[in-house]
């Protein structure tokens, strides 16, 4: 297998959630990935490994209830950056913008950290495992 490039990790990445289909993120994540959600605020939820943000992204993608769009995607090398938006509800204000900035070492994302205009907690699919 040839190593992807950081355009078709990202284009991947982006199409789980966009098509619902979590199958997209086998083999997109590195053993050693870390990922740091937009919540809790200020700093949000640290998860690390492939395992944990495998099951992470999965459970959002699976979340009927919520939709993640991304708006926009710049690419650099090894780095890219998400503008996304992201609806939790069918009311006017159940949604929020945001961004992440992903690293991709080898064909395999290794970092990903997300930010938010967030104005208090916004419900997030993850959060359903730990009731």
């Amino acid at each position: 297998m040839s190593v992807r490039t950081t355009t078709e990790v990202i284009d991947r990445f982006n199409r789980a959630f966009t098509e619902r289909e979590a199958g997209l993120l086998a083999d997109l994540i590195a053993e050693d990935c870390v990922m740091e959600s937009v919540q809790p605020a200020p700093r949000g939820e640290r998860v690390s490994g492939r395992e944990a943000c495998t099951r992470w992204w999965t459970a959002l993608v699976d979340d009927l209830g919520a939709q993640f769009t991304p708006e926009e995607v710049i690419v650099a090398g090894d780095r890219a950056t998400i503008v996304w938006s992201y609806r939790f509800g069918d009311g006017p204000d159940q949604w929020v913008e945001g961004v992440n900035v992903m690293r991709v070492t080898d064909g395999r994302i290794v970092e990903a950290l997300g930010f938010s205009k967030t104005a208090g907690e916004v419900p997030l699919a993850a959060e359903s495992d730990e009731a």
